[in-house]
């Protein structure tokens, strides 16, 4: 959306004249309340942001998070934010630290704006808001990172946690491909093969390969699980491709390239 440019030289105290957003104050699905500052870049380094990535933040608020993103890590940063007033106020505040040219504020609602092109997400919403973002979440491109603050997300369980001793939690997930169902792996060079059939509960595997059970996880579209076959332990581990997976099977010492093809 265009806005019209700032006055060269505003600094973060001039934004803070012009408008003041308040703790608590009501807003379309939730009260206003600030990421604290000791999380917030804790969140993004659990995220692994760099300057090659694609941040979103969905309820943005005074866009801390998104002008963090530019300003500490080099990311290109998209904050979704439906309050017309914090959304000015957070344009003038990238313009303050200088980050206008990567930041971008879109006065909009989370539901119904499209971030699908984000490689990391960011959310500090309520439980439920949480759980009615998850379809969405789970269905975005495998390893795009997904960090929360304070809240999980439904019944996916997180990759990874932080305890910010009395900030708040934060919570990392990793999307992972959907590999659910029957695969036919076959040795790169030609012969040998076998089948695969995985159930797949977000980021847990288990199934069975020949009769024996499959235990192992995803992260992001990486791969990896294991099975017995003929009292021998076999190792899997791959990436799935939209074409299928790449894969090395380990049996003891030995090691072959297969790829797979789901049935």
């Amino acid at each position: 959306m265009g806005h019209a440019p700032f006055a060269h030289g505003q600094t973060r105290a001039d934004c803070e004249r012009q408008y003041t957003p308040q703790r608590g104050q009501e807003g379309k699905d939730v009260v206003w309340a600030p990421t604290e500052d000791a999380v917030l870049e804790r969140m993004l380094e659990m995220a692994h942001v760099t300057a090659a990535d694609k941040v979103y933040d969905l309820g943005s608020g005074d866009g801390k998070i998104p002008i963090a993103a530019a300003k500490r890590f080099g990311a290109t940063a998209v904050g979704i934010e439906y309050d017309a007033g914090l959304v000015k106020h957070a344009r003038c505040l990238a313009a303050a630290e200088h980050v206008q040219q990567r930041v971008t504020f879109v006065e909009g609602d989370i539901f119904a704006t499209d971030f699908s092109d984000a490689t990391v997400v960011t959310l500090y919403l309520l439980p439920e808001l949480n759980r009615r973002l998850e379809p969405t979440l789970l269905a975005m491109k495998p390893g795009t990172r997904v960090v929360s603050y304070s809240f999980t997300i439904g019944d996916w369980p997180p990759d990874d946690h932080l305890d910010t001793f009395g900030d708040g939690s934060a919570y990392l997930w990793i999307v992972p491909a959907n590999v659910d169902g029957t695969w036919m792996f076959r040795a790169a060079s030609g012969g040998e093969r076998f089948d695969v059939t995985l159930e797949q509960h977000f980021q847990k595997l288990r199934g069975s390969a020949g009769g024996a059970e499959i235990t192992g996880s995803l992260r992001g579209d990486e791969i990896r699980f294991t099975f017995m076959h003929n009292a021998q332990r076999v190792d899997v581990a791959g990436t799935v491709g939209a074409d299928g997976i790449a894969a090395i099977v380990t049996r003891g010492a030995t090691t072959t390239p297969y790829v797979a093809s789901r049935r």
